[in-house]
């Protein structure tokens, strides 16, 4: 096979709908935030945790403004990898943070998956979850891939009818806990730590992570109906709806259980807070619940990050081999970022995926902020008050989220360290044996 057939990404242009974008991104963004996130902000926010989904959602909200500005004037499909290039052109910045983005979307499918596993085990008997919560997880992965080997229409078509089944029973699931539940008072103590106003602060952490999947809709611009409307216009629909989800369910949550009991069952707290509720019923109900919403979170995860990773590769600014594979460069990075996944969902537990994932993203949504704010603010008409704004707030979280895992899990920050050295070297030599031409602009 020529190795012009190899190199072509065979995007579809006008092959996805606002809706669907929508649908890709609440995907990713619901099934990683509520379900298997609340019991660790719990752990580290206390009774005050529901509030920690807000705190991340103003962080969130001031983040957005760079994307949803940067994706109106560039859609491609190389999303945040391609604003990279438009700031610091085809340089090692460029590879260095594009590759944390591909990285830290990677964990989240592993998260994703675990968190399927968690949930499923549930509605068994099972002693052995160490075993059984890994093998399901790389069951839906694989199932995912084979859904990503489909095409854009039936990808479109699962991810949104997934998404209204989520969203709508998630919604149902909120109502039905606040009418049922003895109490709708949550008693605002601090759980015994001494982590205070950092202990928030890391929870805010970790609710961004539940929001971060609106990134993936930025992967999709090569591919949207006018997309230079569009995808910023996903990116806050999607947002607001997660807002009220997220509050909703965290306040069902917090009303039903103790926080004691949020903290013992934080990789599925849901479950646990629905059984009180509306007994057997309601726990097969979230159950179900959790594993479409997981599944449709890893399907559209997969979708866009792929495409990231092509990008990156058409931009020659990452090895890529073929390993004798036949097709597309877009099937080929499929196929990396499924092994990736499956390793990490094999080999690491929930908490230290989420932890792996927060730090990877907030170091380049920074890089992202200074590169509009430094290069490309006149050419978006961004407003410096708010890209410095944006700044500030990630600079906060990511320093209370560091310091809250020195002192809990120093490991996660010394893995977290030893991967973006490991890339940043290899981005170099890489770099630096193969250099890239610039074009007139420096891109």
């Amino acid at each position: 096979m020529n190795q012009g057939k190899d190199r072509t990404s065979n995007y579809k242009k006008n092959s996805l709908t606002l809706s669907g974008a929508v649908a890709l991104g609440t995907g990713v963004m619901i099934g990683a935030g509520i379900f298997a996130l609340t019991g660790q902000m719990a752990e580290m926010a206390g009774a005050l945790f529901p509030f920690a989904f807000i705190s991340a959602a103003v962080v969130v909200a001031f983040s957005a403004y760079s994307y949803v500005k940067l994706s109106n004037a560039y859609p491609s499909a190389g999303g945040i990898a391609m604003y990279l290039n438009k700031a610091y052109g085809k340089t090692l910045p460029t590879a260095f943070f594009s590759l944390l983005m591909y990285f830290s979307m990677v964990i989240a499918q592993s998260f994703l998956a675990r968190t399927f596993g968690a949930y499923t085990l549930q509605l068994f008997d099972v002693s052995n979850t160490d075993l059984w919560i890994p093998i399901l997880g790389v069951a839906l992965i694989v199932i995912a891939f084979l859904l990503n080997l489909s095409g854009n229409r039936i990808i479109e078509g699962v991810a949104s009818a997934l998404g209204v089944v989520k969203i709508g029973g998630i919604i149902l699931f909120g109502l039905v806990g606040i009418v049922v539940a003895d109490s709708t008072d949550v008693t605002f103590t601090v759980w015994k730590s001494d982590a205070g106003v950092a202990g928030f602060i890391g929870a805010t952490a970790l609710g961004i992570l539940a929001f971060k999947g609106f990134t993936t809709i930025t992967n999709s611009g090569s591919e949207l109906k006018n997309p230079h409307r569009n995808v910023g216009l996903a990116i806050i629909i999607s947002i607001s709806l997660c807002v009220v989800i997220y509050s909703l369910v965290g306040w069902v949550v917090a009303s039903n259980l103790s926080l004691e009991e949020i903290i013992k069952t934080r990789n599925y707290s849901l479950a646990a807070a629905a059984r009180p509720v509306t007994g057997d019923l309601g726990l097969w109900f979230t159950v179900a619940l959790a594993m479409i919403a997981t599944a449709g979170g890893i399907i559209a995860s997969i979708f866009a990050v792929s495409r990231m990773l092509a990008m990156l590769t058409e931009m020659k600014l990452i090895p890529h081999s073929h390993f004798g594979m036949p097709g597309s460069i877009r099937q080929h990075t499929l196929v990396y970022t499924i092994v990736l996944g499956l390793m990490l969902t094999a080999f690491f537990d929930i908490t230290r995926i989420a932890a792996l994932g927060i730090v990877f993203y907030l170091i380049m949504d920074l890089a992202v902020h200074w590169g509009v704010l430094r290069h490309l603010r006149e050419a978006v008409k961004a407003q410096t008050g708010i890209l410095v704004t944006a700044i500030i707030l990630d600079l906060v979280v990511l320093s209370g989220f560091v310091w809250i895992k020195l002192k809990t899990d120093s490991l996660v920050l010394v893995v977290a360290g030893t991967v973006m050295l490991i890339i940043l070297l290899t981005e170099f030599l890489f770099l630096r044996r193969h250099p890239v031409e610039q074009d007139e602009h420096g891109h």
